[in-house]
């Protein structure tokens, strides 16, 4: 996990000429590594870093020394004129620095909720990448699905073009009458539609892919129809579900992110009782104050290299403090809205722990549904691939009929389709389950 949520916060740094463009031959291992630069919602949580990096440095600078420099130049009539001799210039400069001492603890309080805050951002950056590479992995292979579901459609009109042709023969030869060649053509008509829908299934898979990896049309490498390289292939997966409840709870990074909310929560309960106490600060500052403006005189350079014609300059120093002693009960509901908030976080906790408790049973249900069905389609496509073999041999010697090769080449295209389908179960279901267990991608850092 963590060489995953550092692979994210430096890939826009380390990015190099050409990471624009589109793996070509795109496989899985690609794909993912493209999406950690490139897909939207990882960029956007990777930011939200970035602003919490920002809210850190914001809130701890009330913790450090403020300097700040001030000034003034004023010209006015000389019949106004409060000085004497009359003078129509003045002019005021000022250096002041100020450095809080004490403040209730809530600057404390805010620094620390700073930092709390961006620990959630950071897990909420982890979330987010598990969450799209999840579904990159899901529409990849959705890829691989639909291009093998083509396949099965095209291998299927090409078995009843086979079998048209035979018919042909056998008609013409006259074993066999008319309406055995008009059935044989109505079957492969029938199968024209499904590798139809096949094809179009597979460009909707493969614009559905592009948004996944974040990859708009017309950028450099990027065509309409990317070259995929990939199967459905798998090597068998063995997860215990208790194990999986232990280490969803200890690895997801929701969990991680709402812990650090809720403890931020708890500074920002002592940050507003703050508002109880009072303020104190030490300050320092030099001023110089002037009539008759700036003169070049050498003589007149002063301290800190000022070419001033001061009529007034000097140091003062002190401590200055404030305590509002009645606000009209803006403290008081600042604490309340501050608890009410602590309180918040706090189920929401709890209920995204009962959340990920029913995701991974769901997945886990799922996986154990996934790894069935492909044993169960395995055994049915080698069924039913011997059964269109003995169908087709018994046609031929005439103690089978059309109908029969017909039925079986229908429950062989069925059996293939299903066992395709099952394995891209079985490979999204495996990925969905490690998903809910916390874990990263398999294909992280490869």
């Amino acid at each position: 996990m963590m060489r995953t949520l550092l692979l994210a916060l430096t890939a826009t740094a380390t990015a190099v000429a050409g990471t624009n463009d589109l793996p070509s031959p795109l496989d899985i291992n690609g794909a993912i590594r493209y999406s950690l630069d490139h897909n939207y919602s990882i960029l956007q949580a990777r930011q939200q870093v970035q602003v919490q990096d920002g809210l850190v440095t914001q809130v701890t600078g009330q913790a450090l020394p403020n300097v700040a420099a001030n000034g003034q130049y004023a010209r006015n009539a000389s019949e106004i004129s409060q000085s004497f001799p009359q003078s129509t210039n003045s002019w005021v400069a000022q250096v002041k620095v100020t450095q809080l001492v004490f403040a209730g603890g809530s600057v404390r309080a805010g620094v620390e909720a700073a930092h709390l805050n961006r620990s959630a951002a950071v897990a909420d950056l982890q979330s987010a990448i598990n969450l799209a590479l999840l579904d990159v992995r899901t529409k990849f292979y959705n890829v691989i699905l639909t291009k093998e579901q083509v396949q099965v459609q095209e291998d299927n009109v090409k078995l009843f073009t086979r079998e048209l042709n035979d018919t042909r023969n056998q008609f013409q030869a006259g074993s066999v009458s008319n309406f055995e060649v008009l059935r044989a053509r109505v079957s492969l008509a029938n199968a024209q539609p499904d590798l139809i829908t096949a094809r179009n299934n597979y460009r909707v898979a493969i614009e559905q892919l592009r948004q996944s990896l974040g990859a708009p049309s017309g950028i450099a490498g990027v065509t309409s129809d990317p070259d995929v390289e990939g199967t459905l292939d798998f090597t068998p997966s063995q997860f215990d579900l208790d194990q999986a409840l232990s280490q969803a709870r200890t690895s997801r990074p929701e969990l991680s992110s709402l812990q650090k909310h809720s403890e931020a929560g708890e500074q920002g309960v002592k940050q507003a009782r703050g508002g109880y106490l009072p303020t104190l600060s030490v300050f320092g500052e030099y001023e110089w104050e002037g009539e008759g403006g700036f003169t070049e005189s050498p003589s007149q350079f002063e301290s800190f290299g000022f070419p001033v014609n001061a009529s007034v300059h000097g140091w003062m120093y002190g401590v200055q403090g404030n305590w509002s002693i009645f606000d009209g009960g803006t403290t008081r509901g600042k604490v309340h809205q501050a608890q009410a908030q602590r309180e918040i976080d706090r189920l929401s906790q709890s209920s995204e722990e009962l959340s990920i408790d029913v995701e991974v049973r769901q997945a886990f249900s799922t996986f154990e549904q996934a790894r069935e069905l492909v044993a169960a389609s395995k055994e049915t496509v080698d069924q039913a691939t011997e059964a269109l073999r003995l169908a087709n041999e018994r046609f031929h010697v005439g103690s089978a009929t059309q109908l029969d090769v017909l039925t079986s080449q229908v429950a062989l295209t069925q059996a293939k389709t299903n066992q395709v389908q099952a394995n891209y179960n079985y490979i999204v279901a495996v990925a969905a389950l490690r998903k809910a267990m916390g874990l990263s991608d398999v294909a992280v850092g490869t």
